[in-house]
C-alpha cells in the first residue's frame, strides 16, 4: 500500500532512510552522508509540508520518498527502501505515486538527482523516463548527477 507521508512518519522514516542509506555510504567511502547524519527534529520538520509518499507491507514501512513543490517544479528526495526489499519495484511504484502528487499540485515537471557512482539509481531513474541535465564535479572526484522528467498533467492516478 502506498499512501501519503505524515509527519508522524519520522521516526520510521529516519530507521529506514538509515538502513537503506548504509549501502550508499559504502560505495561512496563516507558514513557522513546527509541521509545518515539527519536528526529526527530535521526529519520531522521536513515532513511537516511535504508531497512526499510511504509504501507500507501491512504495518511495516518498506519505501519513503520526499517531495515538495518549488513553482512548477517537483523536488524528489531521500527516496529509501528496506535493504531486504530492494528490486521488487517499490521505488518506481513510490516515484509514480509522487509524480501523480506533484502534477496535481501543479508541478509540470520533476527534479531529482543521485551520486554519480550510484549505478543502480540512475539506470532506475533513466528506465523511468528522467534525463540527466547537469553534473556538478564534488571535492572527491564524484558529481552529483541531477535528473529531469517532463510529469504529464492530470495523469489518471
Amino acid at each position: 500500500m502506498i499512501r501519503p507521508i505524515e509527519p508522524r512518519d519520522a521516526g520510521e522514516v529516519m530507521t529506514l532512510q538509515r538502513a537503506a542509506f548504509v549501502q550508499e555510504a559504502l560505495i561512496y567511502g563516507s558514513p557522513e552522508m546527509p541521509p545518515l547524519t539527519q536528526t529526527l527534529e530535521e526529519v520531522e520538520s521536513e515532513l511537516q509540508q511535504n508531497l512526499g509518499v510511504v509504501a507500507l507491507d501491512d504495518a511495516r514501512m518498506i519505501g519513503a520518498l520526499r517531495a515538495r513543490v518549488d513553482g512548477d517544479l517537483l523536488l524528489v528526495g531521500r527516496i529509501a527502501i528496506a535493504p531486504d526489499r530492494a528490486g521488487e519495484g517499490i521505488g518506481s511504484a513510490l516515484l509514480e505515486a509522487v509524480e501523480r502528487r506533484g502534477a496535481d499540485a501543479g508541478a509540470t515537471e520533476a527534479e531529482l538527482f543521485t551520486g554519480s557512482l550510484s549505478e543502480a539509481n540512475l539506470r532506475l531513474y533513466e528506465r523511468l523516463g528522467y534525463r540527466e541535465t547537469q553534473r556538478v564535479p564534488g571535492d572527491d572526484g564524484t558529481a552529483q548527477v541531477f535528473l529531469r522528467k517532463r510529469l504529464a498533467v492530470g495523469a489518471p492516478e
